[in-house]
């Protein structure tokens, strides 16, 4: 039956498939998947014949150069990895620099002849190996053929034939395949593919063409070769330190690094440009776009995963992520700058970890940090949205920046933790140093970010009953008042400050100011007159568990009496600055007699606050007043760390390579309260890996002691360090220093 000249009439559309929409490939749009994975490789034919083989096929290929073994030379006594600055990788492989020659021996059938042989060293990386890509390069041993590596023969003797092999100073960092190849008149034959003979090629900070060159050899065994860390935290007056473990030789660890490229489906050919690296690395070490390898958590509650506090080192972390494929939890600041730093020196980048005191982050972007004021003086915490971090720390890296103009290269600012977004993705820099210090604040990448962070003023704005605002103090001198890292070659502290920032008040800062306005930058322009009665409070070292005095001094330098309406608040903060509770708040009037000063003492008692401690136990201290007189602001603010108790780590003495040695840790609870669920750790660059240990409960006056065996791997000086951690004490830490003999 026909339908010929029938009417069609629509229908519904069929539903949307169910479930999640498939991953969007490359098919249609190029020929090739895009190449973002180093652990998968192609294998190469070990016969690749020239044309096709006779009736009886290809002759026996005996009476031509034969390969009978490849010997990488991979050894770490042995002249590569000492020559590289490898030997201290806890790896089988061979592990070199690029930009600088290394050594293959080659085990042939026969003498080799050089007017009649021929053969190459091949190396590939990726699934898509491409000589145009970089990704598949032949080294040949003369100079008939070139290309962008070198080679040489650099000895013969016998069947052997040593070869000098010279990655360009700029290719792709990560895992070789290598391969020899013969040339035969049928075709051509190499080695098949063997996991003994894979190597891996990283940055090269000692040749000059490298572009993280960097020409200062004490900064080089700081920023690239040491594993054993110092981070700053605590508060600009009461600077503490946490030891840290950044373990980028331990095993492992470089496979987690590429891994962590892997996963962020960076392509291949873009892995030798150090910009592009790190960029994309400050992505990958949070998870919030991309599951990447640290989950943020500033709640307090961390019973998924493990107190940011309790971490000791970054080889948990990384190692965890690589097998587990998952995010690990949990991290705050100082956890991101470290496992950010482990990442950089493991694959050859200079790097250190840096502390901004006092670093603003405001929510409005631009160069101040707005306190509201009630009219009568008292922070209104409510409309109070900007914050001033205790500290932050942020990783620099040292590289050359083609893409800015000349003089900007070195020290470059990169920020895994996760804040802001950049180009979509929560993530920061790498921002030049030398641009952040003079105000161009439009250079990639998120310098003006990390601008504010040092340079925001603290506006404090008076809020009347109409919801007008006006700014009545501005504070221009505590954001970024102390920069710190740790001093190359020794465990002291280096101030960088002046890297970030030209003097408080001087004619360069002045310019730099308005040059970053040029660009965009908001700033505060009111500037209204101090005033006339100062308000001091002063530096407190308060263990935890303690009462304490806050002593308040106000200075009247008018020639009048000065009555002052005082607003005192005390609060539990996170090391943010952001309020968790308020424990404190009394309102005294206090006069002042003309040219006189008056001290007004408030009584801390410790069960008001304990019971509300969280993390790094800081407390915060605002103090606001008006003038009755003349109306006028006056403020100051505190941050009180409280100390805790500490861990005594004892190590045992003599200690020798591969002999057998003991630690000890031993903690007493001093309180009157126990402590549950306490997780103590214990790691040392060289000496051991991660260990743990759980204590369901310390009771209130006990103790405990943990003994641990272990067998130093490397000659030299180190450390131990433990840490203790639990819900209701964290941030309890040890250290002992050890030297061992070969």
């Amino acid at each position: 039956m026909s339908n010929e000249g029938a009417a069609v009439t629509p229908s519904s559309a069929p539903p949307t498939p169910s479930g999640p929409p498939p991953k969007v490939t490359n098919r249609g749009r190029s020929k090739d998947p895009i190449d973002s994975s180093n652990f998968d490789s192609t294998n190469i034919p070990e016969f690749e014949p020239f044309g096709l083989p006779g009736p009886r096929g290809f002759p026996p290929l005996t009476e031509f150069l034969d390969i009978l073994d490849v010997d990488m030379i991979r050894r770490p006594v042995e002249i590569n990895k000492k020559e590289h600055h490898t030997h201290f990788f806890n790896s089988v492989d061979l592990i070199v620099r690029r930009g600088q020659e290394f050594q293959v021996k080659i085990a042939f059938n026969r003498p080799y002849n050089p007017a009649k042989d021929k053969f190459a060293v091949e190396f590939t990386i990726g699934t898509s190996p491409h000589y145009s890509k970089g990704t598949y390069i032949p080294v040949f041993p003369n100079k008939d053929r070139l290309t962008t590596w070198d080679g040489r023969i650099i000895n013969t003797s016998g069947d052997t034939v040593t070869i000098g092999v010279t990655p360009a100073a700029n290719c792709i960092v990560g895992k070789y395949q290598m391969y020899v190849a013969v040339m035969t008149p049928f075709g051509i034959r190499r080695t098949r593919q063997d996991d003994s003979r894979n190597l891996y090629i990283l940055f090269n900070p000692w040749v000059a063409e490298d572009a993280v060159f960097l020409d200062d050899e004490t900064e080089r065994q700081e920023c690239v070769m040491n594993e054993m860390g110092i981070i700053y935290h605590g508060a600009y007056d009461d600077i503490a330190e946490r030891n840290w473990n950044y373990g980028q030789f331990n095993y492992g660890v470089l496979d987690a690094c590429l891994y962590i490229m892997d996963r962020s489906e960076m392509p291949i050919t873009n892995r030798g440009d150090p910009i592009k690296v790190t960029r994309k690395a400050s992505a990958m070490l949070n998870s919030r776009d991309d599951d990447g390898v640290l989950v943020g958590n500033w709640s307090g509650d961390y019973s998924y995963g493990v107190a940011p506090t309790s971490w000791t080192g970054s080889t948990e972390i990384l190692i965890n992520y690589l097998k587990s494929k998952t995010p690990v939890c949990y991290a705050q600041c100082w956890v991101y700058a470290a496992v950010f730093n482990s990442f950089l020196r493991c694959l050859g980048i200079p790097s250190r970890v840096v502390t901004n005191y006092f670093s603003a982050h405001d929510n409005d972007g631009n160069l101040k940090t707005d306190i509201i004021l009630e009219e009568s003086g008292r922070v209104d915490r409510n409309r109070t949205r900007d914050s001033i971090w205790n500290y932050h720390c942020w990783n620099e890296c040292f590289m050359s920046r083609p893409d800015l103009p000349t003089g900007f290269g070195g020290w470059q600012v990169v920020d895994a933790t996760p804040q802001e977004t950049s180009d979509g993705m929560y993530r920061c820099g790498p921002a030049s140093v030398m641009a952040i210090k003079h105000g161009h604040t439009c250079y990639p990448f998120d310098a003006a970010f990390v601008f504010a962070e040092v340079n925001s003023d603290v506006v404090f704005y008076s809020r009347n009953r109409e919801g007008t605002m006006e700014p009545v103090k501005v504070n221009r001198t505590h954001v970024g008042r102390l920069v710190l890292t740790k001093a190359p070659g020794n465990m002291t502290r280096r101030e960088i400050t002046d890297q970030y920032k030209f003097p408080e008040g001087s004619t360069e800062e002045r310019t730099v100011l308005e040059k970053a306005e040029e660009y965009g930058c908001k700033r505060e322009k009111s500037d209204p007159p101090p005033a006339d009665v100062d308000l001091v409070l002063p530096t407190l070292e308060v263990s935890i568990g303690d009462d304490f005095e806050l002593s308040l001094e106000f200075i009247n330098h008018s020639d009048e009496r000065r009555i002052v309406e005082t607003y005192i608040s005390g609060s539990v903060v996170f090391y943010t600055g952001v309020t968790a509770s308020e424990f404190l708040f009394s309102n005294p009037t206090v006069t002042i007699g003309p040219n006189q000063s008056v001290k007004e003492l408030v009584v801390v008692e410790s069960k008001h606050y304990m019971k509300h401690l969280v993390e790094q136990a800081n407390l915060n201290f605002i103090v606001t007043g008006k003038v009755k007189e003349t109306g006028q602001i006056v403020s100051a603010m505190k941050v009180v760390p409280l100390r805790n108790p500490k861990l005594i780590v004892k190590v045992s003495e003599r200690g020798r390579v591969s002999e057998e040695m003991t630690a000890t840790v031993e903690f007493t609870n001093p309180f009157t309260f126990n402590l549950e669920g306490v997780y103590v750790r214990m790691e040392g660059p060289g000496l051991m890996q991660p260990k743990l240990k759980y204590y369901s409960l310390i009771p209130a006056g006990s103790s405990l002691v943990w003994v641990e065996f272990f067998v130093p791997q490397r000659a030299g000086s180190s450390r131990v360090i433990v840490s203790l951690d639990c819900p209701t004490l964290t941030q309890v830490h040890g250290t002992a220093s050890v030297t061992i003999e070969p």
